[in-house]
């Protein structure tokens, strides 16, 4: 296929003036925003991705829920990008009859008093000094709010009102449908093969099936499969699998906000995390842990010993909830990068490729400001995050985030 058959300077239907022509590679929630926003921008865009619909019942950007939060300790540039987040899915739900996000709120808790350093305290004096209401939970008024939680096993808590939970599956679809309603052009079942050079410039690609896309840029959003399409990165972003475990249980109401909303059990220290039950009775928690090293083609479980370790974290925490039965367990894929950072930026060496990638496990929540940051790193234009996320050299780093550099399991 040629590039876009306006050309560069053309006009698309609807008065559109065409910028240039893209195409991208992977139908997640960065593929997807970036192509939506590209088109609004004037760009031709082709988007590719090798499963048969989006959203990919695989990929990360799939499931049934992600957190939406602005908790992101003493990182200020993440914090300011969730308030955009936040401010973009409000805006958004506003379009829907029926909400993409749900602002249960985000109860954080310690197994020891906040101190400084500390996720919990950092979180709390940036998000204080930003201006939201933040608030420190005395131990006998989270009894009564929050009563599925000790106050003995987790003596510090806050609860922060603007956060919640999104219906990611929903959400990734109803991303594509407004990327298609602007005339991205999407191509369902087109498995990447090879880039198609011009010395060391990028001018397009070939799928498995000898399709030819060629295009004045091509954007790789490829999650967890960057690194195999990219293998000069290898060294700085890599592939883990994240265990994810839904339980069954009886009478959901229960286990609903505002009494029971998305949580963080010292989550820097052990990695869990949950979210409310669902109506049909579904509870879904996570493990942002050790994760381990995989093969994103490789099939996926989530092996005996780790849902043991759910077991006994249910059993443990929520004892009316012992015994019950796990409903579907998912190995959760994060293109992880060797600090924590998202990858959004032109490759130096490789004239008109750009990559946006290593969502680290917690990109999701950005969804509605991801498209113009990427959006942006194509077009050259600089922005509060370019330098955080742009074309970097692997450096030590001491975040959690590198977190499959120690021994899994």
């Amino acid at each position: 296929m040629a590039r876009g058959q306006h050309g560069r300077n053309g006009n698309a239907a609807g008065g559109i003036r065409i910028r240039g022509s893209i195409v991208i590679i992977g139908g997640g929630v960065f593929g997807v925003s970036a192509a939506w926003e590209l088109r609004t921008r004037g760009w031709t865009v082709d988007l590719l991705d090798a499963a048969p619909h989006i959203p990919a019942p695989a990929a990360a950007s799939t499931d049934i829920s992600k957190i939406v939060r602005m908790d992101y300790g003493p990182d200020e540039i993440y914090t300011e990008l969730a308030e955009t987040a936040l401010a973009g899915w409000a805006k958004w739900n506003q379009l829907l009859p029926a909400p993409l996000y749900h602002e249960d709120g985000f109860l954080v808790l310690s197994r020891r008093p906040f101190q400084p350093g500390d996720f919990e305290y950092e979180s709390l004096a940036v998000l204080r000094r930003r201006g939201h209401r933040v608030q420190r939970l005395e131990r006998s008024v989270r009894a009564a709010r929050f009563p599925a939680w000790s106050t003995h096993v987790y003596p510090d808590a806050y609860f922060n009102p603007r956060a919640g939970w999104a219906e990611s599956g929903r959400a990734l679809a109803w991303l594509a449908s407004q990327a298609r309603t602007a005339g991205v052009r999407i191509h369902e079942s087109a498995r990447f093969d090879r880039f198609k050079e011009r010395g060391s410039q990028v001018i397009g690609i070939v799928a498995v099936d000898g399709s030819e896309f060629h295009a004045d840029v091509i954007l790789t959003a490829a999650g967890a499969w960057t690194s195999a399409v990219l293998p000069h990165l290898k060294d700085v972003m890599w592939a883990t699998g994240q265990p994810v475990v839904h339980f069954q249980i009886s009478d959901p109401s229960e286990w609903r906000a505002p009494h029971f909303p998305v949580w963080a059990a010292d989550i820097a220290e052990t990695g869990w995390y949950g979210f409310p039950a669902l109506p049909d009775g579904t509870l879904k928690i996570g493990r942002h842990g050790p994760g381990r090293r995989v093969d994103p083609d490789e099939p996926r479980r989530v092996l005996p010993l780790e849902e043991q370790r759910f077991r006994d974290f249910l059993d443990e925490h929520f004892p009316a909830l012992a015994g019950s039965p796990v409903s579907a367990s998912r190995l959760c894929l994060y293109c992880d990068t060797f600090d924590g950072n998202f990858w959004i930026g032109a490759d130096p060496d490789r004239p008109g490729l750009v990559v946006a990638a290593g969502d680290s496990g917690h990109g999701f929540k950005f969804a509605p400001v991801l498209g113009q940051v990427i959006a942006d790193a194509v077009e050259g234009r600089s922005n509060r995050w370019t330098a955080t996320f742009g074309w970097r050299n692997r450096t030590r780093d001491s975040k959690e985030a590198a977190r499959a550099l120690t021994p899994p399991i």
